[in-house]
């Protein structure tokens, strides 16, 4: 491959113009200044890099805010920003293997940014602080990256804010420093991350403390309390505990969960945080069960991420799955019953999508997460409920903080089982007509 051609074709098919396979970033330092009143982020990211391939120029996805200067290790480098794409100079061409430093210092009024297929996605305003909301395309509304999820790596962050703010990112808080009337939070993502999961959020809120086997806490609204905040948050604990026992030791160092102040159409995913609306804060089982939803993630999607976009039933059937596990193990309706139920709804719909290649545009169609699950009910009723959770700790540990793609699972899945699982499974991913459910495992 020539030194530009990596920059030529799209990293992913389904995500054009985002990512540059001729590179991969092994670790981000991006510190933030924001004022909230004027919506001003002043921001220096240094990445280590490792070039996949020979190359001359890198480039950089960065969109609607204004690039000062650009160092390559410690020397200003040449760069060009268009649209969404700061394309930097080398020094000198480097070969495959070669680590460089590169160092971006930039500001601007952060907005989200628009695709097609997704609408808007990144660094949005509330009433009164920010979110960050990257899936699949907004990390580069607040960070240089390299925007694809074949490549991850450890950060450390800090965001400085005006002092009565608090601050949560993806990553284990390190540290706070008060400074007059601004305060510095500091946050160190020690396990593999993919840019998209990377995030922010800048609000008034009040910090609570959940009893875990791992370090777990709520930022929330002050007054968010009582009978409906410990009917759905509150049980985060135990459901931590029930998917510990399905799927194998959380992946990362803590969890975050924050519920803002405004109402959000649909929870946030993000590594090791994960953000909610205040009107997910009820007890009925629409609310509980994306709360079981997105801590499942940090197993499924954020310690093991689909290598590309196609594979999005590898996150989000997983996912719904563990809804279905939460259901049983909470004495609601069984994982069985949860598939019946499902399987009569997608039956009415249109049999028209590919599981495991639904396009761009369906590819958070709520078939895909439905089907996505169904599929793995399948498969555990094929293979048993004991040898679903060997395969299901199997996955996690061998892939945690890598990337997989659908064939990798088909393959863990007949070595566990001892069965050759691939003509089940390819009637689920790769045909558009819903299979029948299997019987039980005797």
């Amino acid at each position: 491959m020539g030194m530009m051609e990596g920059m030529l074709h799209h990293a992913d098919p389904y995500m054009p113009g985002h990512g540059d396979l001729s590179y991969d970033v092994e670790h981000a330092s991006v510190d933030l200044d924001y004022r909230p009143s004027s919506n001003l982020l002043e921001g220096s990211a240094t990445l280590t890099i490792v070039a996949a391939e020979a190359v001359r120029r890198i480039r950089l996805d960065l969109a609607h805010l204004r690039v000062s200067r650009v160092l390559v290790d410690g020397a200003r480098a040449k760069h060009s920003h268009v649209t969404t794409h700061l394309t930097v100079t080398l020094p000198a061409p480097v070969d495959a293997g070669a680590r460089l430093t590169v160092q971006v210092d930039y500001r601007g009024n952060p907005r989200p940014l628009r695709m097609r297929a997704f609408g808007e996605a990144g660094w949005e305003e509330l009433e009164d602080g920010v979110i960050v909301a990257a899936q699949p395309h907004g990390a580069p509304t607040w960070m240089p990256c390299n925007d694809r999820a074949s490549s991850k790596a450890t950060y450390d962050l800090s965001v400085k804010v005006p002092s009565e703010y608090a601050v949560a990112c993806s990553g284990e808080q390190t540290g706070v420093e008060r400074r007059g009337a601004s305060r510095t939070f500091r946050f160190a993502q020690r396990a593999p991350m993919a840019s998209y999961l990377a995030t922010v959020q800048i609000g008034r809120y009040q910090e609570v403390r959940q009893q875990s086997s791992v370090p777990m806490r709520v930022l929330r609204p002050t007054g968010m309390t009582g009978a409906a905040y410990e009917a759905s948050f509150g049980l985060q604990p135990q459901m931590m505990a029930c998917f510990e026992h399905e799927f194998g030791q959380y992946p990362f160092d803590d969890y975050t969960t924050v519920v803002t102040d405004d109402e959000l159409e649909i929870p946030l995913e993000s590594q090791s945080l994960s953000t909610f609306g205040r009107n997910f804060c009820r007890p009925e089982w629409d609310a509980v069960r994306l709360i079981a939803h997105e801590l499942a993630h940090q197993w499924f999607g954020n310690a093991v991420t689909a290598r590309t976009w196609r594979d999005i039933w590898l996150h989000e059937g997983f996912a719904c799955y563990s809804e279905w596990v939460w259901s049983e193990a909470a004495g609601g309706l069984t994982i069985d019953e949860q598939a019946a139920l499902h399987h009569a709804r997608l039956t009415g719909l249109p049999q028209d999508l590919v599981l495991s290649d639904p396009g761009a545009a369906d590819m958070f169609d709520d078939r895909v997460y439905k089907r996505g699950a169904l599929t793995l009910v399948a498969l555990r009723r094929t293979i048993g409920a004991d040898a679903m959770r060997t395969l299901l700790h199997a996955w996690v540990d061998e892939h945690s903080g890598g990337t997989v793609e659908t064939a990798d699972l088909v393959a863990l899945a007949s070595r566990v089982s001892g069965q050759d699982v691939a003509p089940l499974l390819r009637a689920w991913l790769d045909e558009p007509a819903l299979p029948a459910l299997p019987p039980v495992a005797g």
